[in-house]
């Protein structure tokens, strides 16, 4: 039976942990091509690409290890990352004084592999499937005796997630809906928590890549289904498949899952980075994805009347040199 993580576990992380508050954008660009006839939205982007280590993990990271039992804190800290909670780890862990060990996978972006040896871990590479991960992961911890911290299926990690959309909804006035990507589903059910506590009336949407939709199958099929071992997309982080807690979760909190393809992942950073000026990665750019792309969430968002749409901004640990490479690739 999966934790019962409540709003008040999302309000006391709230309290514990030393994090930015990001800012919240709007651009009238993307507004308008969000907007269908007779059906005007406004966009608010909650930029988490400006949180410490450039994303939202590391409100989760801090949370999971602020709790963490002195006896625990001496043995340090491991975890399984691509890249984002990785980092969001290392950090934690450093300013706590504990060590942290990180296994990451071969294929993981350098700057995010760069960025976790620079906050003070001990890296170990391994194979790039959840098997080899976990296994990894393991063995790091059995060697050291540190505690693991999985990088979504924790629930003081989903609760630290949640924070996200408590300062969204005090930032942004009458919102009709929140976006939120989805991996392994850690933000998606932390914050779908939050919001439904705080407004029952609010829409929670999750946004998905097609390449890699477990989440989609999971929620329309009403049964677990996960990608396969071969499944890859450009938003590498959200390759994972649906923890066991968020599995549990979404059927209570989330109102509907869209995906959306590479292509329109890749157009649509590209136009952020040029409109808005945000260097994105393209696992951040997924909720936005849907709401200017995807014909399904468009003809859903105008029979409810949503037209005040809360959307995450994950974070902005991208390789430039790989990006411009990708705007190339998937050019119109």
């Amino acid at each position: 039976m999966a934790p019962q993580i409540t709003i008040d576990h999302i309000l006391q992380a709230a309290e514990r942990i030393n994090v930015r508050r990001t800012p919240v954008l709007t651009s009238a660009t993307l507004d308008l091509l969000a907007s269908q006839p007779h059906n005007p939205v406004e966009l608010f982007l909650k930029c988490e690409l400006f949180q410490k280590t450039g994303s939202f993990k590391y409100r989760g990271a801090s949370n999971a290890i602020a709790l963490l039992s002195k006896e625990e804190a001496e043995r340090g800290v491991v975890t399984h990352s691509s890249g984002n909670h990785a980092q969001a780890i290392a950090l934690a862990a450093k300013n706590q004084g504990i060590k942290a060990y990180v296994v990451m996978p071969t294929t993981t972006p350098i700057i995010k592999k760069t960025a976790v040896i620079g906050y003070g871990a001990t890296v170990t590479e391994c194979e790039p499937t959840q098997a080899s991960r976990e296994k990894t992961a393991n063995d790091v911890a059995q060697e050291t005796g540190a505690t693991f911290i999985h990088p979504f299926n924790h629930p003081n990690v989903i609760a630290g997630q949640g924070t996200i959309a408590l300062e969204l909804l005090s930032q942004v006035n009458d919102l009709d809906a929140i976006i939120v990507p989805v991996g392994g589903g850690g933000m998606l059910t932390g914050c779908s928590i939050a919001a439904k506590s705080l407004n029952p009336a609010i829409k929670v949407y999750a946004a998905e890549p097609t390449n890699v939709n477990d989440c989609y199958r999971s929620f329309k099929n009403k049964e677990r289904l996960v990608n396969t071992n071969t499944s890859s997309s450009v938003a590498d982080g959200l390759l994972t498949n649906l923890g066991d807690i968020a599995y549990a979760e979404i059927h209570k909190h989330v109102d509907d899952v869209f995906i959306v393809s590479e292509k329109k992942i890749i157009n649509t950073m590209e136009l952020i980075w040029g409109r808005m000026k945000l260097c994105l990665e393209p696992s951040a750019v997924v909720g936005v994805a849907v709401a200017l792309h995807n014909k399904e969430f468009q003809e859903k968002i105008k029979k409810d009347g949503v037209k005040r749409i809360g959307i995450v901004l994950s974070g902005g640990n991208v390789d430039i040199v790989n990006a411009v490479q990708l705007f190339q690739k998937y050019k119109d």
